[in-house]
């Protein structure tokens, strides 16, 4: 039998490697701005066009490479972080295992301009798919500038499977995030098409996150510190009237390197627990200073998992520390190890209430938002020991009366059905502030009325953005909202289309809007604000699925506006959203795949009754 087996090109090799090291623009983002930090850059400018698939540009005032340093940087296992296998437990750099500038020089063209400070002349490095095409002496300025131009243009196969630009920005800007906050003493710009989408100067933590996340939540974060022989702790959290319904501004730093840990998110979780609401998540910027020794970081080619020597007891030392400043910030109650039973029910506990019912009481007649309402009920219901889930930010369907009958020829064309499904007249009920039951003459027709209330939203916006303007309802004075660089320019470039919603937005200069007004459908009262807001986070979140902006807009508000579980609905609401329903194109489901109805037949419920 002849032999088979052979030894793989160094083209194609390096290719194999690229795909497990590269998968989008945003990987080349991140391996080159971690370079530029490794370089000890203290300014470091990203620019990008066409969302990193033309061009990906990082220049840095680093330490520069030599000629030879510069050529055997694009060598695969080529680095200047570790010389022996033992460093691999010491590890204090971005990079190590010196395969992203193989990685990227195989699937890219690259061209590398780069000088060391004790040098006159730097020199130009041009490389495509892992060739070198030129190597010659040029003008530079101290450090290094990257350009990888044309990403996997001789993979025609992996270019195709990448997403839409707003898709792959978005990843570009998630890393460059991660980065410039992890560094806050480094100067950062970031220009996309031309565009500045990033201004940074050097500062201190809390004002890097404000100025990535944006200055509304500068009163809104509460600094957690907590030093131990096992770890050091620091960073900041959100109060709990901040928390979202999308996860967003997440980040755990493990010596300054941005870790994914579904373990350790849990362990900040968990700190809310009767704070916020569990469909909601917190804000979190959480820095651990950890000896190398306890942790590994070679587990995977990205560097974004760690395994940790001691990972039970950094749970709850992270969790601790963050219910301890929620409760040193009097957002929540300390902890108390030696545990006063009768806390819950003492009148200390009313004592620390009252100044919150104060201030609920002022908020009611300034137009205080519902979540900040149902944050003071679910504080009530800790102290109080109630059983009751607090509310939701809502709003309510247009209420009317509406006729009792359901309108099921769209569903099943069969006048019969029709027949069999009238109403008897009774009024529907609320099951657990979540269902609404109607009587039908087969039974009984079971309602999820956020399911069923967010497709009525959803198929209105759709024809509101098809030409039937949605009246507006003007705010008295204009809201102000600021966004971070991300979702403004997202906001931004959609402004129109939002406008045709029945919204009047106004940009206002960098990332900041006035709102002037909102849908008229909207409940009244709803806070401006917060909609505009989460509906731009709904949008970044739909944005992987590539539903098209009008499809996405509509779907992204629809989630944003309709009513939740847990809101008390009127005879008469509950009417309205039955007719409603029914008289959609497709009544079935909600936009995001939900079911919004079932039909109990009375055979059903009478077998159940059957031993």
């Amino acid at each position: 039998m002849a032999d088979i087996i052979q030894l793989l090109p160094d083209s194609i090799a390096n290719q194999i490697a690229a795909g497990e090291v590269i998968q989008r623009p945003a990987s080349v983002v991140k391996e080159l701005v971690e370079n530029a930090i490794d370089a000890g850059a203290t300014q470091i400018k990203l620019i990008v066009k066409d969302a990193g698939k033309t061009l990906i540009q990082v220049i840095d005032n680093g330490k520069g490479m030599s000629d030879t340093d510069a050529r055997m940087s694009f060598e695969r296992h080529a680095t200047s972080k570790i010389k022996k296998a033992t460093d691999l437990f010491h590890i204090d750099t971005k990079g190590f295992r010196g395969e992203a500038l193989a990685s990227i020089a195989a699937i890219a063209q690259v061209e590398l301009i780069t000088k060391t400070v004790s040098e006159e002349l730097g020199r130009k490095l041009v490389i495509e798919a892992s060739t070198v095409k030129k190597q010659e002496p040029c003008q530079a300025s101290t450090g290094s500038s990257f350009s990888v131009k044309n990403l996997f243009f001789n993979i025609p196969a992996r270019r195709k499977f990448l997403k839409s630009d707003p898709v792959e920005l978005r990843h570009i800007t998630e890393e460059f995030k991660r980065v410039a906050l992890a560094h806050p003493e480094v100067f950062f710009l970031f220009y996309h098409n031309g565009q500045e989408v990033y201004h940074l100067p050097a500062t201190n933590h809390r004002q890097r996150i404000v100025g990535i996340i944006g200055k509304q939540i500068n009163d809104k974060l509460v600094p957690v510190e907590e030093d131990t022989q096992v770890m050091k702790l620091t960073g900041f959290v959100g109060k709990p009237e901040r928390a979202k319904k999308t996860k967003g501004d997440q980040f755990i730093f493990v010596n300054r390197r941005f870790i994914k840990s579904n373990y350790l998110n849990h362990a900040i979780r968990s700190a809310y627990d009767e704070l916020i609401h569990k469909d909601y998540y917190p804000l979190f910027v959480i820095y651990l200073d950890i000896d190398p020794a306890q942790i590994d970081i070679n587990v995977h080619p990205t560097k974004t998992e760690i395994k940790f020597e001691e990972e039970r007891l950094i749970y709850n030392y992270v969790k601790v520390a963050v219910k301890h400043a929620l409760g040193q910030y009097s957002i929540a109650p300390s902890l108390d190890f030696s545990h006063d039973s009768n806390f819950s029910a003492s009148g200390r506990a009313h004592k620390q209430l009252d100044p919150l019912r104060s201030e609920y009481n002022r908020g009611s007649a300034s137009g205080k938002s519902e979540f900040e309402k149902s944050n003071l009920q679910a504080w009530e219901n800790l102290y109080d020991n109630l059983q009751r889930q607090p509310t939701e930010t809502d709003s309510s369907p247009a209420s009317g009366g509406g006729d009792s009958y359901i309108l099921l020829s769209k569903i099943s064309g069969d006048e019969q059905a029709n027949e069999m499904l009238k109403d008897d007249g009774k009024p529907p009920y609320q099951v657990h502030k979540s269902y609404i039951l109607s009587h039908v003459k087969s039974g009984m027709l079971l309602i999820d009325q956020q399911a069923a209330h967010e497709r009525i939203l959803y198929e209105d916006n759709l024809r509101m953005m098809e030409g039937q303007r949605s009246l507006t309802q003007k705010e008295l004075f204009p809201r102000t909202i600021q966004l971070d660089p991300g979702k403004g320019t997202m906001l931004y470039d959609m402004l129109d289309k939002v406008n045709a919603l029945g919204f009047e937005v106004e940009h206002f200069g960098d990332h900041t809007f006035l709102i002037h007004g909102v849908p008229a459908s909207m409940a009244e009262g709803a806070d401006a604000s917060m909609l505009v807001e989460q509906l731009v986070d709904q949008y970044a979140d739909n944005v992987e699925l590539q539903l098209g902006i009008d499809e996405n807009l509509a779907r992204s508000l629809a989630t944003s506006a309709a009513i939740k579980r847990g809101k008390q609905l009127s005879e008469s609401e509950m009417k309205s959203i039955i007719d409603q329903l029914f008289a959609c194109d497709v009544p079935y489901k909600s936009p995001n795949g939900r079911k919004c109805y079932t039909i109990l037949e009375l055979d059903d419920i009478a077998h159940r009754f059957i031993d």
